[in-house]
């Protein structure tokens, strides 16, 4: 996946480019996650690698299935299908979310928990995750049993692990030493 991620990284960064430039960063977002699912899609997956098909007749069914998308997103699928990247519209709607969302100052964190977690004390968590990140954090609370208690908290690349399992799992590699 991480090699996947690599190759798509300058078109996502140049669909950014785009986008801040024609001022629709938004409407890009939404667009490109439209052609990601598309693409994730087995039918579609075996349309846009056909052999068969040409590239401008691959971005054109593509984009036809897609809906109404801007001329300039038009213009970034037919450069994909004319270096056979269209594959890596999934790795390219995931990047460009990033790179928007660092734009935004905003991160999603997600809290998972052994138990239900209240509105207060979610509320706390992410007033107190705020800032330290110094982000407006997107929360979203899972429950995980397997946690025994405590919660593990992920926002992008960091990891808190405060759960009663991590704590145990600690504690045996300490004594394996």
């Amino acid at each position: 996946m991480a090699e996947l991620r690599t190759i798509a990284r300058p078109y996502a960064k140049a669909a950014f480019a785009a986008a801040i430039d024609g001022g629709a960063l938004t409407q890009w977002e939404s667009e490109l996650a439209t052609l990601a699912a598309l693409a994730r899609h087995p039918k579609v997956a075996r349309m846009i690698g056909s052999p068969t098909m040409t590239a401008e007749a691959r971005a054109q069914e593509l984009a036809k299935l897609a809906g109404d998308l801007t001329p300039a997103l038009k213009n970034f699928l037919q450069v994909l299908a004319d270096n056979h990247r269209l594959p890596l519209l999934p790795p390219i709607a995931e990047q460009f979310a990033e790179y928007k969302a660092e734009r935004e100052k905003r991160i999603a964190v997600e809290i998972s928990s052994a138990f239900d977690v209240d509105a207060q004390t979610s509320e706390r968590l992410s007033a107190s995750l705020k800032q330290k990140l110094d982000r407006d954090v997107d929360v979203q609370v899972a429950i995980d049993k397997s946690l025994i208690g405590g919660v593990v908290i992920r926002a992008g690349d960091i990891v808190i692990d405060s759960s009663v399992k991590g704590r145990l799992a600690k504690l045996a590699e300490t004594l394996q030493v």
